[in-house]
């Protein structure tokens, strides 16, 4: 197996990454390195990747298709492509939504031409994230629910990726299927994500920003629970026959848990308590998020294990390590 993982600095990818060079496949990873959030930790990402011989590693943007070219051409034997490079965050694209418009569609667009380069590529997976569900109301949230009401760009330009993989799909018969990812929080996290943000200020003695006066729940999904979806359902592409070879699958806990509860596990992973700063919804936020799993459960056996009584202290941890706290 030979995977080409898109956003391999990025908090996902390099778990995943690192996951399949575990197991021996070779891994091509692609990032830009940008500097949304700390290039630093995107370096020690790669650098721990670079400690396997099986690990390339390509520094371009998915959106220049002559890099894209280049790297189809270098790596013409790739058998599957695992596409996790995007521009995330929901309050980001009040301020420079351009971002989302090249990487999240010009270059998703750009990884769907370059998998019909590959002939010997059997699936393409790719990252979507439950904020399609934008304003439903409706819980837990299903692959079956209408997803015609998105509430952030990031969102939005999430949608239209499913859409436009599904067209591809269909017209050039690709194994395509995308993830649904809920709240993903672990070791190596982002530091714009509420996990990273709270523990950071409660080291640092500052207050914690909790929108909608704390009344929120999340989906918190932790990382080797979604590499474990990942590794599910890479190997595995839709049939296509008759239909499309096109699918989404829900990733998450299964359990949607109150934001307050969420920090007073933090808190006790701390051994510190956090002043909390109460704030008004954002816009762009969604008040819930709870995922049903019956479809990845059904076709894969997949069940995430990881509870955040369990997760949160091990993120806690690497965070004290990783700054040396």
């Amino acid at each position: 197996m030979k995977v080409i993982v898109t956003g391999a600095a990025g908090f996902i990818g390099f778990h995943a990454a690192r996951a399949y060079l575990g197991e021996g496949a070779r891994v091509v990873g692609v990032d830009n390195l940008s500097d949304y959030y700390d290039v630093a930790l995107k370096r020690a990402r790669l650098g721990v990747l670079a400690e396997n011989a099986g690990f390339a590693f390509a520094e371009m943007d998915i959106a220049d298709p002559a890099a894209m070219a280049a790297l189809t051409d270098t790596h013409g034997d790739a058998t599957h492509i695992l596409h996790l490079a995007a521009q995330a965050g929901v309050r980001h694209a009040l301020t420079h939504p351009e971002d989302y418009i090249r990487t999240n569609l010009a270059g998703h667009f750009e990884v769907l031409a370059a998998a019909r380069r590959l002939d010997r590529l059997e699936h393409l997976v790719y990252a979507s994230s439950s904020s399609v569900y934008g304003g439903n109301t409706k819980l837990p949230f299903s692959e079956d629910d209408k997803i015609d009401r998105p509430v952030s760009l990031y969102a939005a330009t999430k949608r239209a990726d499913e859409g436009l993989s599904h067209a591809w799909a269909h017209l050039y018969g690709i194994p395509t299927t995308g993830l649904r990812f809920f709240t993903v929080y672990g070791p190596w996290g982002r530091p714009d994500m509420s996990a990273y943000i709270f523990t950071k200020a409660i080291f640092e003695g500052r207050p914690i920003p909790v929108f909608n006066n704390g009344d929120m729940r999340r989906d918190f999904t932790f990382i080797d629970d979604v590499v474990a979806g990942i590794r599910a359902c890479l190997p595995r592409p839709p049939a296509g026959g008759e239909g499309t070879p096109h699918r989404v699958y829900n990733i998450g806990n299964h359990r949607s848990e109150p934001l307050m509860r969420f920090i007073e596990v933090i808190e006790g992973a701390c051994g510190q308590k956090a002043e909390i700063d109460f704030q008004p919804m954002q816009p762009g936020d969604v008040k819930e998020t709870y995922a049903d799993i019956t479809a990845i459960q059904r076709d894969f056996g997949w069940s995430p294990t990881t509870a955040i009584d369990d997760g949160i202290p091990q993120f806690v941890e690497w965070f004290r390590e990783y700054h040396k706290i």
